[in-house]
């Protein structure tokens, strides 16, 4: 019995493999907001000082605000400074914003030349969802070198690109 998966010659690329270690942690500022509308400093710094940062240790801190209202730059800085010494990271932005960016930052860590006239597929399935610019940015960052690109699973891919053939 042949596999003709393994014969194939596929690199399969999982990009769930590259999704973050540390724990990603949401800090909603709404939950400081007067009337969740209005930041008002007083009340705001005593909440900030009086707040535990210590349970964020070893993890990436999201600020963000869910409310809409006007957050002075200077509030994401007094956060920052009460959650620098625990957190593994700090982020201003949600999860998702978060994510789009450690996976464009993880895809622009690829050597391409390891996949340079491979045929890749780039998994699909997983247990967490990996955001769909994750899927873009690989695409982009392999199509000038490899042979091929698929979306799926080796045993059943979708055609993404490949490489028109060169006729001397």
């Amino acid at each position: 019995m042949v596999n003709k998966v393994a014969a194939a010659g596929l690199i399969t690329l999982k990009l769930e493999d590259y999704w973050p270690e540390r724990a990603l942690v949401p800090f909603d500022l709404k939950e400081y907001l007067f009337m969740e509308l209005i930041l008002k400093e007083k009340d705001f710094r005593e909440a900030i000082k009086e707040h535990d940062f210590s349970q964020y240790q070893d993890k990436v801190l999201l600020v963000y605000c869910s409310a809409d209202a006007i957050i002075p730059a200077w509030a994401y800085m007094l956060v920052a400074a009460a959650a620098v010494p625990y957190t593994a990271d700090i982020y201003q932005g949600t999860e998702a914003e978060y994510l789009r960016d450690h996976y464009r930052r993880a895809v622009d860590r690829l050597d391409p030349e390891n996949f340079a006239d491979q045929r890749v597929v780039i998994k699909g399935c997983g247990d967490r969802e990996v955001p769909a610019a994750a899927y873009l940015e690989i695409t982009a960052k392999l199509r000038p070198v490899a042979r091929s690109i698929m979306f799926g699973e080796p045993c059943s891919t979708v055609p993404v690109y490949k490489r028109p053939l060169v006729r001397k």
